[in-house]
């Protein structure tokens, strides 16, 4: 099924009989679901761009490669840099804005300018009944209401069928730069990585590779905008970061944030790999009791990835936790999702009752 408008989309889902399970480019198969594939790839284009107004309007099934290509040409960009699944789950296919926006999906830059969902304008989409709905607006002076804008955000298309997505867009850097520490523990580079994000000098960066690529362990920041401000930053990031070893600078060091945004250290090994947020105080302790084949900290060490034997269930070894574990490759006998709290799964449950009430859409995708 691949409706190429709305009504297309609506009478489809009025029709369905089964469950519907929903795509895009087909590059983010997270969770177990089963159904008819709906694609919404031939809802596509970029219906309004004003660079002016910092926004682009586009329809879900628009490659992120394209909107990516037109923002550049007018020297702007995704801030949030949004992550490509493919090498790491080994799928082919092309990204698409409404995958995107469905999943939520928000890369290194988020400690510093927000997620995905913090620059979601407006969306229109298709609920489980088939009704078209719209929700806040096309430009950043006209936006009418962002709670169902972010309620889409991150729903997996349990909710509704995106067709079209508004999106703040920012300007360019004009170069960048990254801090390197070397050899230090997890605790060591967690402490660091604070240290940094909390002072004036404006990290958009922070991770920590156990394992780096020459196999010892690498600590990274990265800093951006005008030249001078960045030689200014490095040198008083160098002076903060002091006692925790000698800091290497390389500028435009963009194929290793890349990486880190890709987790592509992971893409061609076996094994399960879980996405798990914490704090980043705890992120060492909780990772000490994984005793898992690699992990990846991002975010200062709120984000933590890691790469276990295939069949283990992590959230067994991290038991209660503040902070949730999604199994984003592999299938296993446990949900794909965290667990909610008896509290919040009752206003999901709500919230999927109202928006799809015969259950059709990505059935079983967050259970």
């Amino acid at each position: 099924m691949q409706p190429k408008s709305e009504e297309d989309l609506s009478q489809m889902i009025k029709g369905a009989n089964g469950p519907l399970r929903i795509t895009g480019g087909g590059t983010r198969p997270i969770g177990q679901c089963e159904g008819e594939d709906l694609s919404t790839a031939a809802m596509n284009g970029i219906s309004l761009y004003e660079p002016g107004a910092l926004t682009i309007v586009a329809g879900a099934g628009t490659p992120i490669a394209e909107i990516e290509e037109t923002l550049a040409a007018e020297n702007q960009r995704l801030a949030f840099e949004p992550m490509d699944h493919r090498a790491l789950l080994g799928t082919k296919g092309t990204p698409t804005l409404g995958g995107m926006a469905a999943a939520n999906v928000s890369g290194p830059r988020r400690i510093s300018v927000g997620a995905c969902r913090d620059f979601m304008l407006g969306v229109r989409f298709v609920d489980g009944q088939g009704t078209i709905i719209k929700n806040g607006g096309r430009v950043m002076k006209n936006v009418t209401g962002y709670d169902l804008v972010k309620l889409m955000a991150g729903s997996y298309g349990t909710l509704g069928v995106l067709t079209e997505v508004s999106l703040k867009v920012l300007p360019d850097v004009e170069t960048t730069a990254t801090l390197r520490l070397h050899g230090l523990t997890d605790r060591q580079a967690v402490q660091a990585l604070s240290a940094a994000l909390g002072s004036p000098f404006e990290a958009t960066g922070a991770a920590h590779l156990p394992k780096g690529p020459d196999g010892d362990p690498v600590t990274m920041l990265r800093i951006e905008g005008f030249e001078a401000s960045i030689k200014y930053r490095a040198e008083k990031l160098q002076a903060l970061l002091k006692p925790f070893g000698a800091v290497d600078v390389t500028w435009d060091d963009a194929a290793a944030w890349t990486a880190i945004r890709d987790v592509t250290a992971f893409a061609d090994k076996p094994g399960y790999v879980w996405r798990i947020s914490a704090k980043p105080s705890a992120a060492p302790e909780l990772v000490a009791k994984l005793d898992a084949t690699a992990v990846q900290y991002d975010w200062g060490g709120g984000l933590i990835w890691a790469l276990a034997d295939e069949g283990r269930d992590l959230r067994a070894a991290l038991s209660d936790f503040d902070g949730h574990a999604t199994l984003i490759r592999g299938r296993a006998d446990v949900p794909a999702f965290h667990p909610e709290i008896p509290a919040l799964a009752a206003i999901t449950n709500g919230l999927r009752a109202k928006f799809d009430p015969r259950g059709i859409l990505n059935p079983g995708i967050m259970t």
